[in-house]
């Protein structure tokens, strides 16, 4: 793919190897199927491919960054210190969309917001953002009870498909036991709840 510098000032290859330079191999893989699925989402529902491409290599820029570093950008840049309650799985969407914007120079709202809300989702999401929420999800290297039933919803309905996303990450991490962040209870409220 060929970026028009709409979005980003270098080519692709040079995102890649910036991306790829925060990242394990297993990460950076990861990022390439999220790739991959993010381009044939929004070639499928109109969206832009290369907004697509950038967000999808970008979601998890963050991911593997030092938690000690993590909390001190959350404490210095003002982000809602509730975040300090949440690991690394939750920070690494917000944080991960400043230090794109800070580090790569990327400032597109709708990408940033595609990387802030991929963990959590949002009430409200651009098609942009479902595409990466999604994409995120189904990937072709996740195997993982529903993940088929998740990748037939993608191509059939984006929304039905973030709604079974959500429904089920919730219903795993209440099975965890884990701690859950007040934000994935907003959009389970927006995308999975009917009225």
């Amino acid at each position: 793919m060929v970026y028009g510098n709409q979005y980003f000032r270098l080519d692709r290859i040079s995102l890649l190897e910036r991306v790829q330079m925060q990242m394990s191999e297993r990460r950076f893989k990861h990022v390439l199927g999220v790739e991959e699925m993010a381009i044939a989402l929004a070639g499928r529902y109109g969206a832009s491919l290369e907004a697509a491409s950038i967000a999808a290599l970008t979601h998890d820029y963050a991911k593997e960054r030092d938690s000690d570093e993590m909390r001190e950008i959350i404490q210095r840049e003002g982000f809602p210190l509730e975040l300090l309650e949440y690991g690394n799985e939750i920070w690494h969407g917000p944080v991960g969309a400043y230090l794109v914007q800070k580090e790569l120079g990327i400032d597109d709202e709708d990408i940033l917001n595609a990387i802030r809300h991929h963990t959590v989702g949002a009430s409200e999401m651009s098609l942009l953002e479902k595409i990466i929420y999604v994409a995120d999800y189904i990937e072709p290297g996740r195997d993982f009870p529903g993940v088929a039933e998740a990748r037939k919803l993608a191509i059939t309905d984006l929304d039905a498909a973030v709604a079974f996303e959500t429904k089920h990450t919730l219903l795993y991490l209440i099975e965890k036991n884990a701690k859950i962040c007040p934000l994935t209870i907003a959009t389970y409220n927006s995308w999975v709840v009917k009225s």
